[in-house]
């Protein structure tokens, strides 16, 4: 104990603890708001990052892969007249539109909420374990010398923080590089290659 300890008294101790526990109880209410905060965030990010999945988008590429098509169609044609193949015998090009890889774009933003949520939950987890040893730490401190002692102040002070501090916003190229460390995790020494833009094995 220090010179510069000031003793307290038993109703200031009293206080100070039902504060500190007050103060543990609202941060984890925090916690818990931080974390739907952070999901919506989440939520966010893969919309803007994932815009091209949009009618007009698509509509515009089939358009462009459709006048492709006609041009090599008309290309085909000139060669085959060049080389004296009558029409009937010709070769033809169509376009087939097999889907917009809608499944896979519903798969990807499902596989990507499930991670997010999962590490989420995680730093929830940790944030709640960092406030209740900060507050077991004053508390305990407390009692065994009833002074208004530095743990105390430290856990009041940090209480004051933004849950910001406990819990950063996750960025949306660090939650994918989860989905593809965790796809090769899985892998067996028997596999061969891991695509991670197709989200697949080679």
């Amino acid at each position: 104990m220090s010179a510069n300890d000031t003793r307290m008294t038993k109703g200031e101790r009293a206080e100070l603890l039902s504060l500190v526990r007050k103060r543990e109880r609202v941060m984890k209410s925090m916690a818990a708001e931080r974390s739907a905060q952070m999901l919506a965030e989440f939520e966010a990010q893969a919309a803007a990052a994932y815009s091209f999945n949009d009618d007009a988008v698509w509509a515009a590429a089939q358009r462009e892969a459709a006048d492709a098509v006609r041009q090599a169609a008309e290309m085909v044609a000139k060669r085959c007249e060049a080389l004296g193949i009558p029409k009937e015998f010709a070769p033809t090009l169509n376009l087939s539109w097999y889907g917009r890889g809608e499944n896979a774009f519903v798969q990807r933003m499902a596989e990507l909420r499930r991670a997010a949520k999962k590490r989420i939950e995680a730093m929830e987890a940790q944030a709640v374990a960092s406030i209740e040893r900060l507050a077991l730490e004053a508390q305990t401190t407390l009692l065994a010398h009833g002074i208004d002692t530095d743990a105390a102040q430290a856990f009041l002070a940090k209480t004051q923080e933004d849950m910001v501090t406990f819990m950063p916003s996750l960025v949306i190229a660090d939650v994918e590089q989860m989905l593809v460390s965790s796809a090769r995790r899985r892998m067996s020494p028997d596999d061969r290659t891991y695509d991670p833009s197709a989200n697949r094995l080679n």
